[in-house]
């Protein structure tokens, strides 16, 4: 699993700015295919107008595309959730005066280029105003249509498509500025969970040590007194009880340090979403799967946080794959034994299916499987049932009562904060 690929093209995706200039190029290319309508508008200049109403067509079109792609260029090179400027408004009503202006000193096919009007308010208008400007433009359309006395039917087959594909482009930019949000809510999480860690181990670390540190310069001092006044055996024997609290305390930050180490399932989750949404791979994950789970243990759960961190690594350093499923499905034990399990699930449809029938697995996985070991787990991963993709399986015990026990210690641990509240007797306070 640990072999070198080639770099594969990353497609642009919706509402991000391109990282490159394939992907620019891949963006320009899909907007110029729907400029093939423009042909209506440009077939009336050949031998249709005379020689003054031609170069006025042509002067126009060049600035109406001008207008358009440079639009265009700013929505994607500066991302689809820039804000409204002055630039926008100008092109906008550049577009907008010479869509009006060849309808009326040209033909009805000119009528064409309000589509675009509409599609590029829809696109660049605020989304208070947006739906309005695109109705706006529509309506002037069907106006001018209806004063020229073109056909109806003809008219309102040109004005439901712009309607439609001015209003689907608002909804559009909606779903963009959703996605951003979503974004940057997922990187908020991830953050949070990180900090509530971050606050854990200081908060162990002060109520392991506080006590402590507070002893072992209390009985130093003793220990200072007592080697004045020549008082060796008791000097002696403070020596030695600075010496069992000092190793507690060390046997204590360690099992705190352990604690923190150990992944959290939630943090395991959010840290997944955006790993994976950032190496292109679609997500099939519900919300619910970072719920507290009864009767899951530390230990458990850390298992599986090791093991959805080693799976997702693999998904995007060495699959290919598109799409990755993230499942956790409580069952039975398995063997007619009593009690229940958790299974964390991993799935995606790229060639590490392929590798593993071809090699045996690699370190990663004989670790995964080693740590799984010590929390009564199991681990089974091989290739998928169809032709692609790899499957990975965690399953670790519920233990009953684990998680009425874990409550029980919180409560224990609220009610007794008052009395640590005070200093007790004979031990030096903070």
């Amino acid at each position: 699993m640990s072999e070198m690929r080639e770099p594969r093209f990353e497609p642009p995706r919706v509402g991000v700015p391109p990282e490159n200039r394939r992907q620019m190029f891949v963006k320009l290319c899909w907007m110029l295919i729907w400029m093939i309508y423009l042909a209506y508008p440009i077939s009336d200049l050949f031998g249709r107008h005379g020689a003054t109403k031609t170069a006025f067509g042509w002067v126009m079109i060049v600035l109406f595309l001008a207008c358009y792609v440079s639009l265009v260029l700013r929505r994607q090179v500066r991302g689809t959730a820039v804000s409204w400027d002055r630039g926008h408004a100008v092109s906008l009503a550049l577009m907008f005066a010479a869509a009006v202006t060849t309808s009326l000193v040209l033909d009805d096919n000119w009528l064409a280029l309000f589509t675009y009007t509409a599609v590029a308010a829809g696109a660049v208008l605020p989304p208070r105003v947006a739906a309005m400007g695109v109705v706006a433009v529509v309506a002037t359309q069907v106006a001018l249509g209806l004063a020229a006395g073109i056909d109806r039917t003809g008219l309102a087959g040109m004005a439901l498509g712009g309607l439609l594909g001015g209003l689907a482009m608002t909804g559009l930019q909606q779903l963009v500025r959703t996605m951003a949000e979503l974004r940057e809510a997922r990187q908020a999480v991830a953050a949070l969970a990180a900090s509530d860690e971050r606050l854990r181990l200081a908060r162990d670390l002060h109520d392991l040590l506080g006590h402590s540190l507070s002893l072992i310069t209390l009985k130093t001092e003793l220990t200072a007194r007592f080697m004045d006044q020549e008082r060796y055996e008791e000097a002696r024997a403070q020596v030695g009880d600075i010496e069992k609290v000092s190793r507690q305390a060390l046997v204590d930050v360690r099992e705190a340090i352990g604690g923190y180490r150990r992944p959290k399932l939630a943090v395991e989750l959010a840290a997944a979403r955006t790993a994976l949404t950032a190496a292109d791979i679609t997500i099939d994950a519900p919300l619910s799967l970072a719920d507290p789970r009864p009767g899951l243990g530390a230990e458990e759960e850390g298992a599986l946080g090791w093991a959805l961190r080693e799976a997702v690594t693999n998904v995007v350093r060495h699959s290919g794959a598109t799409q990755c499923r993230i499942r956790l499905i409580e069952d039975h034990a398995p063997d007619g034994r009593l009690g229940r399990v958790l299974t964390l699930e991993v799935a995606d449809n790229g060639n590490l299916g392929k590798q593993a029938r071809q090699s045996p697995h690699g370190n990663g996985l004989t670790g995964l499987s080693e740590r799984l070991a010590l929390a009564d787990g199991t681990l089974r991963a091989g290739p998928a049932s169809g032709k692609h993709g790899f499957v990975l399986r965690a399953t670790v015990p519920l233990r009953p009562g684990t998680a009425e026990t874990a409550k029980s210690a919180e409560t224990a641990e609220t009610a007794e904060k008052p009395a640590e509240d005070q200093p007790a007797a004979g031990t030096v306070q903070e």
